[in-house]
């Protein structure tokens, strides 16, 4: 497997939140199309309208973060690791990999712990608890620890470069 080449894990993570993105986007899209609708043509809208997109943008936001991540577009500041000898590059970026992977996972652990506290708060019309947004943040918290765990141990099994000179073959943020 090339550093490119995603694994059946990233292949996963990446179906999911494709699917959790497109259907996120489209029941949103259908149910403020169905109001704009029904207020132009009745003068009324559905009462829970507004709540259901309120539900699911923070998926369909948490989604697209980790998607992003898993394609390597988020920012990433590499002037540092250029300017390391090769062989402290492998050791940097693991460790920097690992570091991120632990702050996602306490990020993860923490919302868990949330949940209960959460829970009890209810939307007002559909009564659906608050801990579904949450969840959301638990989830992708979760996936990006995975994520950056998976980088970091590319970063230490990288091939090494040819030459001193040469860019090294771990990717800056390759996810």
């Amino acid at each position: 497997m090339t550093a490119s080449e995603p694994n059946a894990i990233e292949r996963a993570i990446g179906s999911a939140c494709r699917g959790v993105l497109w259907l996120s986007t489209l029941v949103i899209f259908v149910i403020l199309c169905a109001n704009t609708v029904l207020r132009y043509a009745t003068g009324t809208s559905l009462q829970w309208g507004n709540e259901v997109p309120e539900l699911l943008f923070p998926w369909l936001v948490m989604a697209g973060v980790v998607l992003a991540a898993l394609q390597g577009a988020h920012i990433a500041t590499t002037f540092l690791m250029e300017a390391l000898p090769a062989a402290a590059k492998r050791f940097v970026s693991t460790f920097s990999w690992l570091v991120v992977t632990g702050l996602y996972a306490t990020l993860a652990v923490q919302t868990l712990r949330m949940l209960e506290v959460v829970h009890d708060e209810k939307s007002p019309i559909l009564q659906l608890p608050g801990s579904i947004t949450y969840a959301c943040v638990m989830l992708g918290m979760a996936l990006l620890s995975v994520l950056a765990l998976q980088s970091a141990w590319r970063a230490w099994f990288a091939p090494p470069a040819v030459n001193a000179d040469a860019e090294p073959q771990v990717p800056a943020a390759h996810w």
